[in-house]
């Protein structure tokens, strides 16, 4: 019960992160928010780091392929597409492609790691994916022809790809770290790939931080609540109940993000919210409670 509560509350800090990424998106370009958003990560683990750097600093030379590739695609890569996403689609748009991730998840572990998808856990995805989309066009099946595709639609959709390879991937992440050596490990790299994508983009520093002093309580949030905590508890996740399993918990952020929305944007809570979360919660249901993956 304990890690489907941790990854209950790694969501609904993505989804806050989801809303701050729309929030600010015309004030912070994509970049610099990711850019800052890991550098705050990068200065809260620093500690962990300094008293671990022998140790992961060696299991970093033998195992150099595999961490970089995580890096980049955990950390440099995901959020940044999210975020240069968002500025050109929108939140409905990307939030029923950022549906998708379970069942992504799914056909990289088939194709990858041969693992079989079994009846309930098809099911499972077939009743979530519907909540979603239910909560997505709000009751209305005719909003589906409405919807306009733009060059976002292709950032959230390799966002989404993205996450749903490295979820696949972070198995193979070398035994001799622990989860918070590994993380810590992946968050520096990643920042440094980064930090070269924010060079050759033009970045400019000196006014990104005066942006950072100006939304100081954005980046305390996305730092803390939606890098450290999130991520650890994503990976907490996938080495208890699998990458499959873990990845269904995707399907709570349009639920959250409703709730969110109602909370602080003061946007009303409507019955279709119900249904989806209904659909939602059962589909997640039978998916956790298939027969047990392999990890």
């Amino acid at each position: 019960m304990r890690i489907y509560i941790l990854l209950v509350l790694c969501v609904l800090f993505w989804s806050g992160n989801f809303i701050i990424g729309r929030y600010v998106h015309e004030e912070i370009s994509p970049i610099s928010l990711a850019l800052f958003r890991w550098i705050g990560a990068a200065l809260l683990m620093l500690p962990f780091l300094i008293f671990n750097f022998s140790h992961i600093f060696k299991v970093f030379k033998e195992n150099f392929l595999i961490l970089s590739l995580l890096s980049i695609l955990g950390i440099s890569a995901f959020n940044t597409f999210l975020y240069i996403g968002l500025q050109d689609t929108t939140a409905t748009n990307a939030l029923l492609i950022n549906s998708s991730i379970p069942v992504l998840i799914l056909v990289f572990s088939f194709i990858i790691l041969k693992i079989a998808i079994n009846f309930k856990q098809f099911i499972g995805i077939v009743f979530s994916t519907f909540g979603v989309i239910f909560l997505i066009i709000k009751g209305d099946f005719s909003t589906l022809t409405h919807l306009q595709h733009t060059q976002g639609d292709i950032w959230v959709i390799l966002s989404s790809l993205t996450w749903a390879l490295y979820s696949t991937l972070v198995r193979f992440k070398p035994k001799a770290l622990s989860d918070m050596q590994f993380f810590t490990t992946i968050v520096y790299i990643g920042l440094f790939w980064l930090g070269i994508a924010y060079v050759l983009v033009g970045g400019d520093f000196s006014k990104d931080i005066v942006h950072v002093k100006d939304f100081w309580w954005v980046f305390v949030y996305i730092s803390l609540f939606t890098s450290v905590l999130s991520y650890y508890f994503w990976h907490q996740g996938i080495h208890t109940i699998g990458a499959n399993k873990t990845g269904q918990f995707t399907h709570l952020m349009p639920l959250f993000g409703s709730i969110l929305a109602y909370l602080f944007l003061k946007e009303h809570l409507m019955s279709y919210h119900i249904f989806g979360a209904l659909f939602i919660a059962f589909g997640i249901y039978l998916s956790l409670f298939s027969k047990k993956e392999k990890r």
